[in-house]
C-alpha cells in the first residue's frame, strides 16, 4: 500500500460568479466542493491510477466527516481525529480571476500531535512507501515531518516528501532523511540563499551541496521544460511534449503520485521519471485539480525523452 500523509487538509469550495459585487449580496448557483490538500490530490491520482492507497492526516469537526466520505471508495481512510475543526478554503471564481480566502487550519495541541506519531508508527507494517505533502498545521514542531521520517526509516519504508520553507529546511538537517524530495528552482533559492538558474551545470552543483546529503533522489520541476533529477550520483534531464494546459494547479501534487507509485513498483530511473511526469501532465489537462485521464497515459508516456546528463 501507498500511504499518504495530509497534516493540514482542507474542504476546497468554488464559487463561479460572473462578477464579483462588493459590500452587497453575491447569490451563486454554481458550487462545487471536495476533499482539499496537496495530499488529498496524490490519493485521489492514485486511486485513479489503479493504485492501493491509504490517505492519513489529521481531520476534526463535520469538515473532517467530509473529507472522510468525500474520497474515491477505493481509498482506504486511516485518519486522526482531533478536536478542532478541519479547515475550508474558498476560491471565487470570477471576471477571469481567481479570489481565494484561506483558513489557517486547527491548531494541534501537544497531545494530538504525540498520538498522531503512535497512529503512524502503526500504521507502518501496511504501508510499503509514504508520501507526506503540505504545510504544517499549528502548533505542530517545526521538525514534525522528520519525526514522521524518522518512524518510516525504522521501518524501512520509501518516503517521498513534497514541502517547502522551514519544515524542509527542518527535515534537511535532521539526521533522518526522506528518499525523495521534489523541489522547484524557486524552492532551491529560497534554501540555497542565492538564484538558480535552469542551466544544467549549475543545478548539478546546486544538487551536490551538502545541504543534500543522504537524499536518494531530487527532482526539481522546470515547468514547460521538464525536470531536472538527481539519482545517487547520476544527473538526468526529462523532456516533456507540448500539450493543452487546462489548469495546471495539482500537477506538482499527481507528480508526487508518479513517484510513489515507481517506488512502490520498484521501477527504474527512466520509468520513475516518465511516469512522474506523465501523471504531472494528465492533471495539467484537466479543469479538476488533482484528477487525471488514464485513458491518455500511454500516449504521453512514449512522448517523454529521459536522458542522463
Amino acid at each position: 500500500m501507498i500511504l499518504t500523509v495530509t497534516l493540514n487538509p482542507s474542504i476546497d469550495i468554488s464559487y463561479h460568479l460572473e462578477e464579483l459585487k462588493l459590500d452587497t449580496v453575491n447569490r451563486v448557483s454554481e458550487v462545487s466542493k471536495t476533499a482539499g490538500g496537496k495530499g488529498l490530490n496524490v490519493t485521489r491520482v492514485l486511486a485513479e491510477s489503479g493504485e492501493t492507497v491509504g490517505a492519513t492526516g489529521f481531520v476534526g469537526g463535520t469538515n473532517g466527516q467530509f473529507i472522510k466520505t468525500h474520497l474515491p471508495r477505493e481509498v482506504q481512510s486511516f485518519f486522526y481525529d482531533i478536536l478542532g475543526d478541519t479547515r475550508n478554503c474558498i476560491a471565487i471564481l470570477h471576471e477571469g480571476n481567481q479570489t481565494e480566502i484561506l483558513e489557517a487550519g486547527p491548531e494541534i495541541i501537544r497531545t494530538e500531535a504525540l498520538g498522531f506519531l503512535h497512529h503512524f508508527k502503526l500504521l507502518m507494517p501496511t504501508a510499503d512507501v509514504v508520501a507526506i505533502s503540505g504545510s504544517l498545521p499549528t502548533g505542530l514542531p517545526v521538525d514534525y515531518y522528520a519525526s514522521l521520517i524518522e518512524i518510516a526509516g525504522e521501518a524501512g519504508r520509501k518516503v517521498v516528501l513534497d514541502s517547502s520553507g522551514k519544515s524542509l529546511e527542518a527535515v534537511l538537517h535532521s539526521p533522518f532523511k526522506p528518499t525523495v524530495i521534489k523541489p522547484n528552482r524557486e524552492e532551491l533559492s529560497q534554501l540555497l540563499g542565492r538564484d538558480v538558474s535552469a542551466d544544467f551545470e549549475d543545478l548539478k552543483e546546486v544538487l551536490k551541496d551538502s545541504l543534500f546529503e543522504g537524499i536518494e533522489w531530487i527532482i526539481v520541476s522546470l515547468g514547460g521544460d521538464g525536470a531536472f533529477a538527481k539519482h545517487g550520483d547520476v544527473f538526468y534531464k526529462v523532456d516533456i511534449p507540448k500539450i493543452e494546459v487546462v489548469n495546471p494547479v495539482g500537477s506538482g501534487d499527481s507528480t508526487v503520485a508518479g513517484i510513489a507509485s515507481a517506488l512502490y513498483h520498484q521501477e527504474d530511473d527512466q520509468a520513475l521519471l516518465t511516469k512522474a511526469n506523465v501523471l504531472g501532465m494528465l492533471n495539467a489537462q484537466e479543469a479538476t485539480t488533482g484528477h487525471i485521464n488514464i485513458h491518455r497515459y500511454d500516449d504521453l508516456y512514449q512522448n517523454i525523452i529521459v536522458k542522463e546528463v
